[in-house]
């Protein structure tokens, strides 16, 4: 659960300040707990939920996209995560870090924990549209970042 709060939050100590909070909040809510999932998922969303919360009170709000402008790009093409055999999971997650917070936390939660866009939506308090869009344009700038580091343009 440390690891999971450390994808959020850079400190140390910030992650293990929100692990203990959640921890204390799952232990406090444990007759809530109905077994529809793992505990360690249930566990995990808390998690995430408490990572988020404290980002949010660290004034670091999450910029939602104007529903106005929103567009689904989600084709057959654009639907996949291809980068070249060279990129390491190591490069994925520094290139993952450097993208915009709108797009990095959706980005965060769909591919490293594994969540769908109707779970982001209600994690990050946004439409599953947004999620869609910010997920579909948060892939091209990773794709971006770890073309640029491929090919040495990168930083």
């Amino acid at each position: 659960m440390y690891i999971v709060a450390k994808r959020f939050l850079k400190d140390a100590n910030d992650a293990e300040d929100v692990v203990q909070e959640a921890f204390i909040k799952a232990f406090s809510k444990l007759h809530q707990y109905k077994a529809e999932v793992t505990f360690g998922a249930w566990l995990k969303r808390i998690v995430v939920n408490k990572s988020i919360d404290f980002l949010k009170s660290k004034k670091q709000q999450l910029v939602e996209l104007d529903e106005v402008h929103l567009k689904v790009v989600d084709t057959a093409h654009n639907d996949k995560w291809l980068v070249e055999d060279t990129v390491t999971v190591n490069d994925v997650r520094k290139a993952i870090c450097k993208l915009p917070e709108k797009y990095k936390y959706v980005v965060m939660l769909y591919l490293i924990e594994g969540y769908d866009h109707e779970e982001i939506s209600k994690i990050l308090s946004i439409t599953q549209v947004a999620s869609r869009t910010q997920l579909s344009r948060g892939k091209v700038k990773l794709q971006e970042l770890l073309t640029q580091q491929n090919n040495g343009t990168g930083y």
